[in-house]
């Protein structure tokens, strides 16, 4: 089984271009991710305010025990927002770690260009789309009838929908008919509603900069 930063990871890349369809939001959705992970786990407990350390031996999965152990010298309780822009610094080692776990699992590969003979580029391009159709699917299934999701189907929606890739999953007209539904999956996850936050501030932000020729 793929962990939600993978599963994440998977849906915000481009299958055939292999590379990610929009960086910011995926960015901060991966540390969401991994924090969910943990709070799955019952290594740390999330409310209103802070993330509180329940549990820090290891997880087994190197990138999770990284972010717990970090988590856990904190010398205070600090909140969602402040460890999802924090671990954020470290975003582009932990996307290279996820997507280099991904290689090793056979669901990608790796391709370097050159552009101009000059300037080299990373693609990752899928090799075998199995658990990526399996994670489509399974979302499909929940949102498209009345079935009670579960805890895992409700972290992985409350993603999708902050980091913009519901139509990564369904067309424009199934969007139109489930988007209430996706919204109250996603409300059930608080540190999903704060990735969300944050994520719109950002591009607000970005939005209202003003514009130099």
């Amino acid at each position: 089984m793929l962990n939600f930063a993978e599963e994440l990871l998977l849906l915000a890349l481009d299958d055939k271009k292999g590379i990610i369809i929009d960086k910011t939001p995926i960015k901060y959705g991966l540390i969401g991710a991994i924090l969910m992970d943990l709070a799955l786990m019952n290594k740390i407990e999330a409310d209103l305010e802070n993330i509180k350390i329940v549990d820090k031996s290891p997880t087994g999965d190197d990138i999770l025990d990284d972010v717990l152990a970090r988590i856990a010298q904190s010398e205070e309780a600090k909140t969602v927002a402040y460890w999802t822009v924090t671990l954020n610094r470290s975003i582009n080692e932990i996307e290279e770690r996820l997507l280099e776990r991904l290689m090793q699992k056979g669901i990608l590969k790796k391709e370097e260009r050159k552009i101009l003979w000059v300037f080299a580029t990373r693609r990752y391009p899928v090799q075998d789309d199995q658990e990526e159709k399996e994670v489509k699917t399974r979302i499909r299934q929940v949102i498209l009838s009345d079935t009670i999701p579960d805890a895992r189907d409700v972290v992985l929606i409350s993603l999708i929908k902050s980091c913009y890739l519901v139509n990564e999953i369904f067309s424009q007209e199934e969007i139109n008919v489930v988007q209430e539904r996706i919204e109250q999956i996603a409300k059930m996850d608080l540190i999903g509603q704060t990735v969300s936050r944050i994520v719109e501030s950002i591009i607000q932000a970005v939005a209202m900069a003003p514009m130099y020729p």
